[in-house]
């Protein structure tokens, strides 16, 4: 299995503040910002000049899907491109993952969550199911 590191989501509190800093106080280019219709919420995504590696902010309405922001809850999830989203999940839940969010189709992609051994989410992202 192929696992391609594509990028790193963290949760913001103010999605607007956010931008601000990442693209005033760090540089950051701002490329696109879309509502996420699952989650009532939004995406932004940023990027620093000359890297290839994006930064995600996810911002989550306080009713929905998400519990309420607390301490901790920064690191969203990291993003990783896979070969076969079947074959990625059944090789990670024997590596000792668990899978949160079955695969879905959205964008022209599937998209599924899984968390490792200690919580943390991991998206997968693949062309096939």
């Amino acid at each position: 299995m192929n696992y391609r590191f594509t990028y790193t989501g963290i949760r913001v509190r103010d999605v607007d503040r956010a931008i601000r800093f990442y693209t005033e106080g760090l540089g950051m280019e701002l490329l696109g910002r879309r509502k996420i219709p699952r989650t009532g919420g939004e995406n932004v995504d940023l990027k620093s000049p000359g890297s290839d590696r994006v930064l995600e902010l996810n911002w989550y309405p306080r009713q929905g899907m998400l519990k309420e922001f607390r301490k901790g809850d920064e690191l969203d999830h990291m993003a990783f491109t896979v070969d076969s989203m079947k074959e990625a999940i059944q090789h990670l839940s024997r590596h000792g993952a668990r899978l949160t969010v079955e695969p879905f189709h959205e964008g022209g992609s599937w998209v599924a969550f899984m968390s490792d051994p200690d919580g943390i989410w991991i998206e997968l992202l693949s062309n096939q199911p």
